[in-house]
């Protein structure tokens, strides 16, 4: 990638400026980024500001002072190389740092692209079933590479199995991706139903398939447009067809029923692109995700995801998110890691996914998590992780806990 030329003051001179010239810069700073990769500039607000004022400002142990103040040009010259060189190698966490505060580029559509109708419904997750609910746990592998095997939950109301195809392997959490484009696309035709509905017209119900072409699923998922993403299509497709989730709910320790469902029905693809790429795939749309989000009777039981959770590059990252999405809403939830490991799937031991999580947990409070605050406490017995609502981000639907433990 080719490097962004961005004026970077030194950290001392940062240092000497008053507090509303440190503002005006990062604001200038910003702009200019936005400039040059394509982003629509915006205002950046005080937490926002905040939160770039204390990454620019920090320090390293190579910027302590060492020895006297520099006297002579040629010093002067060597103290200003330094200060260079140390610009250089944060350059990288700076640009980082805008990159997560400002908004995602805008994508350039090809003369193909533009001929094309793309609609951006808003993202859901999958429709709640009964007491169970997929956002409870991980139905997918949390790694980008090929998985095999069963993924077991035994939770308290419920026996919850993952199993992957022997060819294709489970679904990945990246593969996850597809599966809310169609959630999403099956919510938005209904909610165009029932508009037409509500004018007195006589719409079809939402077609049980779907015809999404490549480049709007990339798009949708906020994903680069190259060759590799359509391929790597294909495979996710493949591995999505394969896993099945069975569910075996639980009455006083007894079971009352089995469920066994996939995470898409059918794929199909309609045509290819003269490079053999895919470009117009027919998805089938589970009877349960169908049942739940068209038959269901009032509004549909789903929940709707930050667009910014397509920017967790980290599986736990995205896992972590649709627990606290689910559990702790609008207010607050907590889960002891020992929980937090047991619903994710994982195939490490607890201590080596514990210090994931803390890594990850102390990465958000530079880069902040979308909608949630995230800190581990210590508990009684073990690490306690708290998840809890941002007041200040983009309203979260109602109806929502307030606060919710899991020990």
């Amino acid at each position: 990638m080719d490097r962004i030329p961005l004026d970077l003051m030194p950290l001392e001179r940062f240092g000497a400026l008053t507090l509303h010239a440190k503002n005006a810069y990062l604001q200038d700073l910003a702009d200019n980024y936005c400039d040059r990769t394509n982003r629509l500039r915006i205002q950046l607000d005080k937490d926002a500001l905040g939160r770039l004022r204390r990454f620019y400002a920090r320090r390293s142990l190579a910027d302590l002072k060492t020895g006297p103040e520099p006297t002579t040009p040629l010093e002067i010259a060597l103290r200003g190389l330094g200060e260079a060189v140390k610009m250089n190698d944060r350059y990288p966490d700076i640009i980082g740092a805008l990159k997560v505060e400002t908004p995602p580029p805008i994508m350039q559509a090809s003369e193909e692209e533009r001929q094309l109708s793309f609609f951006s419904p808003g993202i859901y997750d999958a429709p709640l079933k009964d007491d169970v609910n997929l956002m409870d746990v991980a139905p997918f592998s949390l790694g980008k590479t090929k998985r095999g095997g069963v993924i077991r939950y035994e939770l308290k109301d419920c026996l919850i199995t993952v199993d992957g195809s022997a060819s294709a392997g489970l679904a990945t959490v990246f593969d996850y991706d597809i599966f809310l484009h169609m959630v999403s696309s099956l919510a938005e035709a209904m909610r165009e139903y029932q508009i037409k509905q509500g004018k007195g017209l006589r719409p079809e119900l939402p077609a049980r398939v779907y015809r999404p072409s490549a480049a709007h699923i990339l798009r949708f998922c906020q994903r680069a447009s190259g060759g590799k993403q359509y391929k790597d299509l294909e495979s996710a497709l493949d591995r999505l067809q394969g896993t099945r989730i069975k569910i075996v709910n639980l009455s006083d320790g007894k079971r009352r029923e089995v469920v066994a469902m996939p995470l898409i029905q059918t794929f199909k693809i309609i045509s290819k692109t003269t490079s053999g790429n895919i470009d117009v795939v027919e998805i089938g749309v589970p009877d349960w995700v169908y049942n739940g989000v068209v038959r269901q009777k009032g509004a549909p039981q789903i929940l709707t995801l930050n667009p910014q959770y397509f920017l967790i590059t980290q599986g736990i990252g995205r896992y972590i998110y649709r627990l606290a999405r689910k559990a702790a809403g609008k207010g607050e939830a907590r889960y002891s890691l020992s929980e937090v490991h047991k619903r994710s799937g994982s195939l490490q031991a607890l201590p080596q996914f514990a210090q994931k999580v803390r890594q990850f947990v102390a990465q958000t409070q530079m880069f902040p998590f979308p909608d949630y605050e995230l800190v581990l406490i210590s508990g009684k017995r073990e690490e306690i992780l708290v998840m809890r609502a941002r007041q200040s981000d983009a309203p979260l639907s109602s109806s929502e806990p307030a606060t919710l433990s899991f020990r």
